[in-house]
């Protein structure tokens, strides 16, 4: 299997109240979708939004999921103004703040919110990686 990650794919409870919440509040353009389905091109994988029965039923798993999942996604910044002004973005957008803009212990920067669903972000700027004009992410070294 070749290093790399091709889609993510997030169980939601409301399809339409997660597009709002991507699309309308987070600004996000939705580049395929159908009732139940909802895809964003992110550089160079997908990341997709689906209902959440729907997508434990197709992985043959229990749908009753709660509490933390053992995952946070993560948007990049290229500089602490710029995670200050993301999570203002999706505390606008009606996201949970779940820890507030701080330096790390690691000397980066970073902020927590979480979706209406209750999928964890962080926001980070990381003074040790690039962010292109694309927004990927290049490890130093």
């Amino acid at each position: 299997m070749r290093q790399r990650l091709s889609l993510l794919t997030i169980g939601v409870r409301d399809i339409a109240r997660a597009r709002r919440f991507y699309e309308e509040g987070l600004g996000w353009h939705r580049d395929f979708g159908q009732d139940d389905v909802a895809m964003y091109q992110s550089g160079g994988m997908v990341f997709a939004l689906y209902e959440w029965p729907k997508l434990a039923e197709d992985a043959g798993v229990s749908d009753e999921g709660s509490g933390f999942r053992g995952v946070t996604l993560a948007y990049n910044a290229r500089s602490k103004e710029e995670v200050r002004a993301v999570l203002e973005e999706a505390r606008a957008a009606g996201a949970q703040i779940m820890i507030e803009p701080r330096d790390t212990f690691w000397g980066g920067y970073d902020a927590y919110f979480a979706d209406p669903d209750g999928h964890l972000w962080e926001v980070a700027w990381n003074p040790f990686w690039t962010v292109d004009e694309e927004g990927n992410v290049r490890l130093a070294g």
